[in-house]
């Protein structure tokens, strides 16, 4: 086995875990995908085509990562939560991910972000209302993420084929 094919494989499992990062908040998401284009292009021996897949999977990765962001960031803005609250609940998500396992990341930002809302607000009313959009905003982000995150992956899977037919 030579080193393009080593390097390859590294990369495909990289952009795999990458993939799955954008939904796992745990693991790196994007970043390590367009970082896995880059090591591809540089030393996956695809020439030309490790480029062209690099520049086509970084717009991708890059739309997927701004996307996230304006589309979370608008609705929180929209339902006045303030960051405080998310960083509440992404600390009680990854204490949640230790004490249950499977779902602890998610039942803990979920009950952090409720718990911040409520000490905010002091209407149990308002900060479920306001905790459920702070999730759906962040489920929106998350599925455009993974979406273009998937379309990243494939632009590499294609390129793979370019270069393995030339």
């Amino acid at each position: 086995m030579n080193s393009e094919t080593v390097v390859t494989i590294l990369c495909g499992l990289a952009i795999l875990v990458g993939v799955a990062g954008t939904v796992i908040p745990v693991l790196p998401g994007s970043f390590l995908i367009g970082l896995s284009l880059l090591a591809w292009a540089i030393w996956g021996g695809a020439g030309t085509a490790g480029w062209v897949v690099f520049a086509v999977g970084m717009v991708f990765v890059l739309a997927g990562m701004a996307a996230s962001a304006v589309l979370t960031g608008r609705k929180l803005r929209q339902h006045s939560i303030p960051s405080r609250s998310v960083v509440i609940g992404l600390v009680a998500g990854v204490a949640g991910m230790f004490l249950i396992p499977v779902v602890g990341l998610f039942v803990g930002f979920a009950a952090g972000l409720l718990l911040s809302e409520f000490l905010r607000t002091r209407n149990i009313g308002t900060a479920t209302s306001t905790s459920w959009a702070a999730l759906k905003a962040t489920g929106l982000g998350m599925l455009v993420e993974f979406g273009l995150a998937c379309l990243a992956a494939s632009t590499w899977v294609i390129g793979l084929w370019v270069a393995a037919a030339t």
